[in-house]
């Protein structure tokens, strides 16, 4: 199971997929569920929620398959673009960075994020300049002089821009790439489905798995299938000062900035970890939130708890580890089978 997640996570790190920009990603969902023998369906918000089975009970897990990325906000007269933020992040983690703007009638040119001081031979100084989308533009990768040259490609204001993720597996066994949240994740719950649909993982009661698509912009789990009576949100775990949780370890939140989690629900997991002897830390997120923590705004009667595997530096171009996926499968799996 371990390795079909590994797989799958990388699968959905080659698919472009910023918040408002997720029907490629969203159609693959739907066809790896179908092929495993289920019956997905995708909402008019474009969420993807598939039954895997189960009696009584029902419980939810969420993963999100949007991801951070930015739109053009404008063309400036010398052909380059300025541009806006799709969900939070520093605009100095994407300095220099490789992208690809998507245009609304399907094609797409590749480009690389730039100060507008980029030559150290030219601007004296240019370190000191603000790292901000007042200061930095992306540059495209063709021949354009004028706004009226880019328009010509059929880019204009509106069209999304997608980071490249530079994705990579060590030999250690070290995932780095950008956007392993929430793909990581992802890649977890379908590697959950894979053992359901073989017979592998018997769920203890109603499971539907639940892929959105709007997190990064805080409304992916507005609303979810009727009848939830717990939600949990799998997602990542922060790694950082003050935190006990590493690539390696599956995270256990107690609290983020939605407040805390529920208790019993968090305390059935922490003990599902320590049964099962899987490498955890129970954290609190002070600058975190997830889709259940979505849900609860939403008005979601029901216990939630969030999970997910460590990884570092998130927001950027981020790292976890094969052993941190493998913990959170793992502890997914047992909540599943044994909930109580």
């Amino acid at each position: 199971m371990l390795q079909y997640a590994m797989e799958q996570i990388q699968a959905l790190l080659a698919i472009p997929s910023p918040t408002g920009y997720t029907a490629k990603v969203t159609d693959y969902l739907v066809k790896t569920l179908t092929d495993m023998g289920f019956k997905p369906e995708k909402t008019r918000k474009g969420t993807v929620v598939c039954t895997l089975g189960g009696e009584g009970h029902p419980l939810l897990m969420s993963a999100h398959v949007d991801t951070l990325g930015a739109m053009v906000r404008s063309i400036k007269s010398n052909g380059r673009l300025a541009y806006t933020q799709i969900g939070g992040w520093q605009d100095a983690t994407v300095e220099t960075e490789n992208c690809t703007i998507h245009t609304r009638d399907g094609r797409a040119y590749s480009g690389t994020v730039q100060s507008n001081y980029a030559s150290q031979h030219v601007f004296a100084g240019m370190g000191a300049k603000p790292r901000d989308d007042k200061n930095m533009e992306i540059v495209i990768d063709e021949i354009v002089r004028s706004a009226d040259d880019v328009k010509k490609l059929g880019i204009a204001p509106g069209c999304f821009v997608s980071w490249d993720t530079r994705t990579v597996l060590t030999e250690s066994g070290y995932l780095k790439s950008r956007h392993l949240d929430d793909k990581a994740s992802s890649g977890i719950l379908l590697a959950l489905a894979k053992g359901v649909a073989e017979g592998q993982i018997k769920p203890a009661r109603r499971v539907t798995i639940m892929f959105t698509v709007f997190e990064e912009v805080g409304h992916g789990a507005a609303v979810v299938p009727e009848g939830i009576e717990d939600m949990l949100a799998v997602d990542m775990g922060c790694v950082g000062d003050d935190l006990g949780c590493d690539e390696t370890m599956v995270s256990i939140c107690c609290k983020d900035s939605s407040g805390p989690y529920n208790y019993e629900m968090t305390s059935r997991l922490i003990e599902l970890a320590e049964q099962n002897g899987l490498h955890y830390a129970a954290d609190i997120y002070p600058h975190y939130s997830s889709d259940a923590s979505a849900a609860m705004r939403a008005g979601l009667e029901a216990r939630h708890a969030l999970i997910g595997p460590g990884v570092f530096a998130s927001h950027g171009y981020e790292r976890t580890h094969a052993e941190g996926v493998d913990n959170t499968l793992r502890l997914v799996k047992a909540y599943v089978q044994d909930p109580v």
